[in-house]
C-alpha cells in the first residue's frame, strides 16, 4: 500500500528552551520567516502525502490552527486591500486533511504514536519528529517512499555519527544491501562506543506498518516509565522486515537551542539573509 498520511508528534514540552516555552511551543519557534513546524509539513506535501496528524499534548492547539483557514483573517486583510498580506497567508501549505490526536500523557515517543492509531487505521504512514530539519534537493520524506516502494516493510532514516557519540542515538545493527541502503538485524538504544555495533544512528523519521501499533500496546515501559519506539520496533523485527537508508542533504537538529540557533544561521547564509523560503 502507498504511504499517504503521516504523523507529526508534537506533544513534547519544549523544556530546553523555556521559559519561552511556557506560551510558545517549540515547533511554532521560527527558522528565519516560518515557524519550525512549516518546514516539516512542507517536506509532507512535496512528498505527495497529503493527510497530517499532529499529535499533541493540550495547550498546543495552535500548532493545528495555524495551517488551518483564518476567513476572518482573510477579510480583514482584502477589505484593508493587502495584497502583499493575502500572498504570504495563501503562502501557508495546503493538505486534503489536517487534523490532531491529544497525547494523554509525556509517556514517550511510541506512547505518541500509539495516540494515532485510530486515525491511521491498517496502512503505513510516515512519522515525523520535528526537531530535526533537514535541508535537501529532494524531500527526505520523498527518499524514504523510494526506498520503501523497492523494499516495502519499516523504514528507519540513518545518518553516520562519529564513533564516540553512540550514546547519544539508537543505533542499528545492519547489513548492507545497495549503497545507503541496510537490513537492519537489531537496534540498540544509546549504546557506548566500545558496545555500539555501527555508528548508523537514527534520525526523526520512519515510515511504519500498522503492525506497529499492536506491538506499542504490548511493549513494556523502559526508563523514566516510557514507552519506547525502539522497543517496539525490536519487536517488528520478530514478524517483519526493517531496513534503514541514509538520506541526502543537511541536518540540524532543533530540538536544542544551539542546533535551533546554527539551523537559523545556516538558513540565512543561503538565503543571502534575504529569508530562506526553505528547499521546496
Amino acid at each position: 500500500m502507498p504511504v499517504k498520511k503521516a504523523v507529526i508528534v508534537a506533544a513534547g514540552y519544549g523544556t530546553r528552551f523555556l521559559p519561552i516555552t511556557k506560551s510558545i511551543p517549540k515547533e511554532m519557534l521560527p527558522l528565519l520567516s516560518k515557524p519550525l513546524i512549516q518546514y516539516i509539513v512542507d517536506e509532507i506535501i512535496a512528498s505527495d502525502v497529503r493527510d497530517i496528524i499532529f499529535v499533541i499534548s493540550q495547550g498546543k492547539e495552535m500548532i493545528v490552527d495555524y495551517f488551518l483557514p483564518s476567513p476572518k483573517l482573510e477579510t480583514f486583510l482584502a477589505g484593508k486591500g493587502d495584497s502583499s498580506g493575502l500572498r504570504d497567508l495563501h503562502s501557508l501549505p495546503r493538505a486534503d486533511k489536517f487534523s490532531h490526536v491529544f497525547q494523554s500523557a509525556p509517556l514517550g515517543l511510541g506512547h505518541a504514536i500509539g495516540a494515532a492509531r485510530d486515525a491511521i487505521g491498517r496502512q503505513p504512514f510516515a512519522a515525523i519528529l520535528p526537531d530535526d530539519i533537514i535541508d535537501s534537493a529532494i524531500p527526505v520524506l520523498l527518499q524514504m517512499i523510494d526506498v520503501y516502494e523497492r523494499h516495502p516493510g519499516n523504514i528507519l532514516l540513518v545518518e553516520e555519527c562519529k564513533p564516540g557519540d553512540t550514546n547519544r542515538y539508537g543505533i542499528i545493527d545492519a547489513e548492507g544491501l545497495e549503497e545507503g541502503i541496510y537490513r537492519v538485524k537489531d537496534l540498540v538504544e544509546k549504546p557506548r562506543p566500545e558496545d555500539a555495533p555501527s555508528n548508523l544512528a537514527i534520525v526523526g523519521r520512519y515510515i511504519l506498518m500498522p503492525e506497529i501499533f499492536d506491538t506499542i500496546a504490548v511493549v513494556k515501559a523502559g526508563k523514566g516509565g516510557e514507552i519506547q519506539l525502539t522497543d517496539a520496533i525490536k519487536q517488528l523485527l520478530k514478524t517483519q522486515p526493517v531496513y534503514a537508508c541514509k538520506f541526502e542533504g543537511t541536518r540540524y537538529d532543533a530540538g536544542t537551542p544551539e542546533g535551533w540557533l546554527k539551523a537559523n544561521v545556516a538558513w540565512a547564509a543561503k538565503a543571502g539573509f534575504a529569508g530562506h523560503p526553505g528547499p521546496y
